[in-house]
């Protein structure tokens, strides 16, 4: 099957965008998966030969995380081979994930993040700044990276969307909500052009210095704030992403319309924050219930 691996690598790099790195992890992966397979073809590969590669790796004390990245690599790889005809069936579509491989993201309640919201940390400025990144955040779900390198341009206060491109170069509109508009438009009005300075940029959010922010500075932003604001310690711009797949989740939303504007390239991925919603509501069920 080598000559189905390079087929998927240059997929990789061709179509999905993938950085240099990314290849090269698969590669590593999925060169181990086929000697195990041996000769055999596309259509030959059944879940039991999967199930059984993640139990060798097991048995060779392989940990956890690098087995669950083994499984999405071959996930990714049969996913490619359907595609492009090489075979009919997935093997990997009913090999779940073996039991503590997936980590379960850290979200916050709503009153957590309004009260996250609500706290100011500074005055002027900085303020109306900080402000519509954490409202922005929250609204859209946007990765940290996706937020700092928004450029003014990406932002339609009118319409009450914006543009961003995510992982593979690929763009995807997502609705920001009113608070976010109102939090971003009082910041351009008010806050940018202050600290802009002499200084020419395109970005939409500015440092003290007039450059474009880092995601460590917007970390420590969060941290300081949430401190602030007496909310749990370990929350991080991820956790509002978190947060926002599953407050969204919780409130109706379905759950292909929560992976377009998370821009995850597999439905899998963002089947996880079911998995959240369910605990929570079996804590809520343990606590209320008489006989919980």
């Amino acid at each position: 099957m080598d000559r189905y691996l390079d087929l998927f690598l240059n997929y990789l790099v061709v179509e999905k965008g993938a950085a240099a790195n990314t290849v090269a992890a698969y590669s590593r992966d999925l060169t181990r998966y086929l000697a195990y397979l041996g000769e055999r073809e596309p259509a030959q590969v059944k879940a039991s030969d999967v199930t059984g590669y993640l139990a060798r790796l097991k048995g060779e004390g392989i940990s956890p995380r690098s087995r669950a990245r083994a499984l999405s690599a071959l996930r990714m790889l049969h996913r490619f081979l359907v595609r492009e005809g090489y075979c009919e069936v997935n093997p990997t579509a009913i090999v779940e994930a073996p039991k503590g491989l997936q980590k379960l993201p850290g979200v916050l309640t709503s009153r957590e993040v309004e009260a996250l919201l609500a706290s100011p940390l500074d005055t002027g400025a900085i303020e109306l700044r900080d402000k519509a990144m954490l409202e922005l955040l929250y609204a859209t779900g946007l990765r940290v990276s996706e937020l700092v390198g928004l450029k003014i341009g990406d932002v339609n206060i009118d319409a009450g969307y914006l543009m961003t491109i995510g992982k593979g170069d690929k763009e995807r509109l997502i609705p920001m909500g009113a608070s976010a508009c109102q939090a971003v438009g009082e910041y351009l009005e008010q806050a940018r052009q202050e600290l802009l300075k002499q200084n020419s940029s395109p970005l939409l959010f500015l440092s003290r210095l007039g450059e474009g922010m880092t995601r460590q500075a917007f970390w420590n932003i969060i941290k300081k704030r949430a401190l602030q604001a007496g909310v749990r310690s370990g929350i991080s711009p991820h956790t509002l992403r978190h947060s926002f797949a599953t407050h969204l989740l919780e409130n109706g939303a379905d759950l292909r319309s929560v992976q377009i504007m998370l821009g995850h390239a597999d439905l899998s991925t963002t089947q996880i924050y079911t998995h959240v919603t369910r605990e929570r509501l079996k804590r809520l069920h343990e606590k209320a219930h008489p006989r919980g």
